[in-house]
């Protein structure tokens, strides 16, 4: 994978990074006061709109995190994706181990969610698909959440295990779930997820937030990054590290999204710090296909559409070494840090 790297500059901007993830945080919480203690509905959907911003970029610096490029010294990295996850929120470990898993399995049968075979339940496609439109993918992530800490038998015993039937294998829930059932790093995962929440419900405590205000914060935070969670990867080839687009998008969502948009760029090349991906959109082979978000996003709401297509291949065993364990161009004796500026 080094001779990709050769004479480009794709060290991780510690500072840069720290700073965005204290201002974004700063601007999460002004957000959520703001609309706790607003007296008009106009305000409150001002601040929500706010958030669902905001929060995207908090969560692109976890996912830099995910990847060990938001520090170059991997326990700073750890800890700042820890602080990052309290805003989502999620365990720092679980999301990790949930989003290389992702990229395991990327555009197979068990991430088609914008197409369904001639032998799937094309209703229950289509809910799920609906459903994550309708900002339903981030409440049941902290149902999973929930269950997983508290009532673990629940989850691992739930029908969304029974993988003999395709249609319910197809949805894709049992592929993540199976990670977590007898995983070593239980312990730390539930304490992580404890943090996060407890950094919730302190913040609701100390700040008077409201209910149904901070509520509606989230709902409308989920739209948003919901929808760019498929969007980035509907209708794209069956491949599992080149089915994704790079999306054309307005440069300042671009930026405060911290270059998500250029998703393609991001599966090819895992390893690139989020403020070096736009140097490789033009070397990732799409033949400079890059449609607009909301071309995308317009399209999805056609629901689900009949395939033949069949699953692609896995990735090869290097790739999936470097998913695992990031990219270390001058390790030290103590393999902990990465090129940084």
């Amino acid at each position: 994978m080094k001779n990709e790297l050769d004479g480009i500059d794709i060290s991780i901007p510690k500072n840069l990074n720290i700073a965005i993830a204290l201002t974004a945080a700063c601007v999460s919480i002004s957000c959520l006061y703001i609309a706790s203690h607003a007296q008009s509905w106009v305000i409150v959907l001002i601040a929500a709109i706010a958030f669902s911003f905001v929060n995207n970029t908090l969560f692109s610096l976890m996912h830099d995190a995910a990847h060990f490029v938001l520090h170059p010294n991997r326990k700073i990295n750890h800890a700042l994706g820890m602080f990052i996850s309290g805003f989502f929120p999620t365990g720092f470990t679980f999301q990790r181990i949930s989003h290389l898993n992702h990229h395991r399995n990327n555009r197979t049968d068990v991430e088609m969610f914008e197409a369904y075979y001639p032998n799937d339940n094309k209703i229950l496609k289509s809910i799920q698909w609906y459903g994550l439109l309708l900002g339903g993918y981030w409440p049941m992530y902290m149902v999973a959440l929930v269950l997983y800490t508290l009532f673990p038998t629940l989850l691992f015993n739930s029908i969304l295990r029974n993988t003999d039937n395709k249609a319910i294998k197809h949805t894709g829930a049992d592929a993540y779930i199976k990670l977590f059932e007898n995983n070593p790093k239980t312990p730390q995962i539930k304490a992580e997820i404890v943090y996060s929440f407890s950094f919730q419900a302190a913040l609701c405590y100390l700040l008077d937030y409201s209910l149904w205000p901070v509520a509606f914060c989230y709902w409308v935070f989920s739209l948003n990054w919901g929808a760019l969670q498929y969007a980035d990867h509907a209708y794209t080839k069956r491949d599992i590290r080149y089915g994704a687009w790079n999306l054309n998008v307005n440069p300042v969502v671009r930026y405060i999204f911290l270059n998500y948009h250029f998703h393609l760029v991001h599966h090819v090349y895992p390893y690139v710090p989020w403020i070096h991906l736009g140097k490789f959109v033009d070397n990732v082979g799409d033949n400079g296909i890059r449609p607009t978000f909301m071309s995308i996003y317009l399209k999805m709401w056609k629901g689900p559409r009949l395939t033949t297509e069949k699953s692609p291949n896995e990735l090869d065993l290097e790739f999936k070494e470097l998913l695992e364990n990031g990219l270390v161009t001058e390790p030290n004796k103590n393999n902990t840090e990465a090129p940084s500026c």
